[in-house]
């Protein structure tokens, strides 16, 4: 699996980064994995196409000491489908400055 993996993380950063995912992208349901919504406009040509299964999204596995953000584009509607593949450069690009951004956003470096 291809990831964007941040490691070492404090125990103090963990329950911030905790916080803020709780509170912008709901408590997780699944121990730890938070589902960040992909943005239209960096969806592929047939993911925009599949209307069904939309909507599209990054799945992030926070640990006391990690944080694994998968470079999957993924939907909860299906298992298997063409739409279902990793991110495109512009994808992942996005995504890690996302990522990089709520560190920013939340004091911590990154």
């Amino acid at each position: 699996m291809k990831q964007y993996v941040i490691d070492e993380i404090r125990p103090e950063d963990f329950k911030k980064i905790k916080a803020y995912l709780d509170e912008n992208f709901g408590p997780s349901t699944m121990q730890g994995i938070y589902w960040i919504l992909v943005h239209e406009d960096i969806l592929t040509d047939i993911q925009t196409e599949h209307s069904d299964c939309r909507p599209f999204y990054f799945a992030v596995d926070l640990e006391e000491n990690l944080m694994a953000c998968e470079l999957l584009v993924r939907t909860k509607s299906r298992v298997k489908c063409n739409c279902i593949s990793y991110a495109t450069e512009k994808q992942r690009n996005w995504f890690i400055g996302f990522i990089d951004d709520i560190f920013e956003k939340i004091g911590i470096i990154s």
